[in-house]
C-alpha cells in the first residue's frame, strides 16, 4: 500500500480492516478501515499499550467506561491512555472511517495534558 485511501471499497458489511503499516520493538503503526463497525454494547477496549489515532475520513463516535463520548470527524485525533476503558459506538459507512493509529509505550506532552 502507497496510499492511504487505496483500497476502500469493500463495501458495507465487510469486515473491519486492519492493516500494520510499521511495527517496532514497542510500537507499531495500523490503518483501520471502518465502514459502519462499532463495538458490540457488552465489550469494551481495555489495551495494554496506549493509543493515538487519528480519524482522516469519515465521522466515528466513542465512548469512554464513564459515560463520556466524544464525536470525531475528518483530520480529529484523540490519545487513549493504556487500559482506559472505550468503545467505539459509531462509524460512518459513506464514507468509509479511515483512521491511522499508533500503539505503544506512549504518553501525551506535558502541555498537551
Amino acid at each position: 500500500m502507497k496510499n492511504l485511501f487505496d483500497d476502500l471499497d469493500e463495501g458495507p458489511g465487510a469486515e473491519e480492516r486492519f492493516d500494520v503499516l510499521a511495527v517496532g520493538p514497542a510500537l507499531r503503526v495500523e490503518r483501520i478501515v471502518s465502514r459502519g463497525h462499532s463495538t458490540p454494547p457488552e465489550q469494551w477496549y481495555d489495551q495494554a499499550e496506549a493509543e493515538w489515532v487519528v480519524l482522516l475520513q469519515g465521522e466515528a463516535s466513542l465512548q469512554w467506561e464513564d459515560g463520556t463520548q466524544v464525536a470525531l470527524k475528518a483530520g480529529d485525533h484523540v490519545f487513549i491512555a493504556a487500559h482506559r476503558r472505550h468503545r467505539v459506538t459509531h462509524t460512518s459507512v459513506a464514507p468509509a472511517c479511515v483512521w491511522l493509529a499508533v500503539h505503544g509505550d506512549l504518553h501525551q506532552p506535558d502541555d498537551a495534558r
